[in-house]
């Protein structure tokens, strides 16, 4: 069919997180030295065109601020040569400690880096 299998758009999802927490320095291995992980607890996936094999792509990737102990990232999956929007979506990430325990607070960490980017009211 000479199309991507839709599945691949949650691993673009994925290295675009991927992405954006080495450039904002919150990677996974960041939460884990802190004690947490940070596990996908919902997804949202809008398909608008296929994306077709060897077809360049462009991930965009944004943060949406919550008082709540969670990270809820948006996507925009774009043609990288015509800027059409192929795909747009969202996942919303928990927090537990290393034994599995739900964290209904932000870990100290996270608030720390939200104060950094000026994301703290």
């Amino acid at each position: 069919m000479q199309i991507v299998w839709h599945g691949n758009y949650l691993k673009y999802f994925e290295d675009g997180r991927e992405a954006f927490g080495s450039h904002y320095g919150i990677r996974y291995m960041d939460m884990y030295s802190n004690g947490f992980t940070a596990p996908i607890v919902h997804l949202e996936i809008d398909y608008k065109r296929s994306v077709s094999f060897n077809q360049p792509i462009r991930v965009d990737v944004s943060l949406i601020n919550t008082p709540a102990s969670k990270l809820i990232f948006q996507y925009s999956i774009y043609n990288h040569l015509t800027n059409e929007l192929l795909c747009e979506g969202k996942t919303i990430q928990v927090f537990l400690n290393l034994i599995g325990e739900l964290q209904l607070t932000n870990p100290p960490f996270f608030l720390n880096w939200k104060k950094e980017h000026g994301l703290l009211k």
